[in-house]
């Protein structure tokens, strides 16, 4: 390679260095400030610093020689585009594009430097996209609600094995959602709890929702709230939590799902379908209700109450997009196996309708 080959080359990669460096902060500011997300925010700068790693196999001084900003025709290049944005998370998905596109640079010219860097940038593009999915579920939580699933509701009391265990049992088994369900502590302890939860299901890609508490929603990080008939109302719990997260809210009959779904609820809940441990004396209403429930709104229906394995099938059938489950789960001996279960139910085609 002559010197004017390499000078073109460190050209490129000191600029796209600085171009996925500020690409990365820009999109770790969004987690931090508007998503208040600490795990995407605690991901992106490890990513950053990890990047800068990277690139120390690259002769600094070489890059800096290189560096030639008066002189770069790409300055005066642009699109109208570049100079639109929507809001924070059209910011950070711009920059997003910005980074894997930089990456690709990096990893692509890097090789004719030193093959060892474009090796290590190559993994981190790959982290990269995964961090820009995990982004886009942050943003919208709410749109994860149509594709259904398991949603279990744990509560420490309930739980035959520690805590930590079920929840995490409960990930690993392929529950799209963990609701933080206690009453019995302190306001202090519940907000340790729903941060623990928060990060575990975060980890794992799954929601996580604070039951009743909406101000500890949004201080955990959580990605919304459930409300009873007896809690905040809906429209309440909205100007909490804001438009960004999920507000669910339960229903007993036909009525109270269609007040709920027009007051702006993301899903309601209904139930219970079966007799149930953690509702003891709640009359069961059955699968029967699941169905008049899912032809009047237009929003996701969970149905809960007394719901086994073994009973699954039946709710689904009946029109219900998500289960929720408590007792089945966290009294289980192994929950991630049992969560399996119920997933593996979910997930099987041809498994009826309304």
């Amino acid at each position: 390679m002559n010197a004017d080959d390499s000078r073109a080359v460190y050209r490129i990669l000191d600029a796209n260095a600085n171009r996925a460096r500020e690409a990365l902060r820009v999109a770790e500011e969004a987690a931090r400030f508007a998503l208040e997300r600490p795990d995407l925010a605690e991901t992106l700068k490890r990513l950053r610093h990890d990047l800068r790693a990277a690139l120390g196999g690259l002769d600094p001084r070489a890059l800096l020689a290189a560096r030639d900003t008066a002189g770069d025709v790409g300055t005066e290049i642009g699109t109208p585009e570049e100079n639109r944005r929507t809001g924070t998370a059209d910011v950070a998905r711009a920059a997003f594009k910005r980074l894997a596109e930089s990456l690709r640079a990096l990893e692509e010219y890097g090789k004719v430097v030193d093959a060892r860097v474009a090796e290590a940038v190559e993994r981190i593009r790959y982290r990269a996209y995964d961090l820009e999915k995990r982004f886009e579920q942050a943003v919208a939580p709410s749109e994860r609600l149509a594709a259904g699933g398991l949603c279990v509701l744990v509560t420490e009391s309930l739980c035959r094995r520690p805590y930590e265990e079920v929840v995490r049992g409960a990930l690993g088994g392929g529950a799209s959602a963990v609701q933080v369900r206690e009453k019995g502590i302190s306001d202090r302890a519940l907000l340790e709890r729903a941060r623990q939860a928060s990060a575990w299901a975060h980890e794992a890609g799954a929601l996580v929702i604070v039951n009743d508490r909406a101000d500890v929603a949004v201080l955990a990080g959580a990605d919304g709230v459930h409300v009873g008939q007896d809690d905040l109302p809906v429209r309440e719990a909205r100007r909490i939590v804001g438009a960004g997260r999920i507000v669910g809210a339960s229903s007993h009959s036909v009525r109270e799902a269609q007040v709920a779904a027009e007051a702006g609820a993301d899903y309601v809940s209904c139930g219970a379908m079966f007799p149930s441990v953690t509702k003891p004396g709640r009359e069961a209403a059955g699968p029967a209700l699941c169905r008049q429930v899912a032809r009047a709104v237009g929003v996701p229906v969970m149905a809960i109450g007394g719901i086994t394995a073994e009973r699954a099938a039946e709710v689904l059938a009946a029109g219900a997009t998500w289960l929720a489950v408590s007792g089945a789960v966290c009294s289980a001996e192994d929950p991630e196996a049992e969560t399996r279960r119920l997933v593996e139910i979910i997930r099987a085609p041809h498994r009826g309708g309304p």
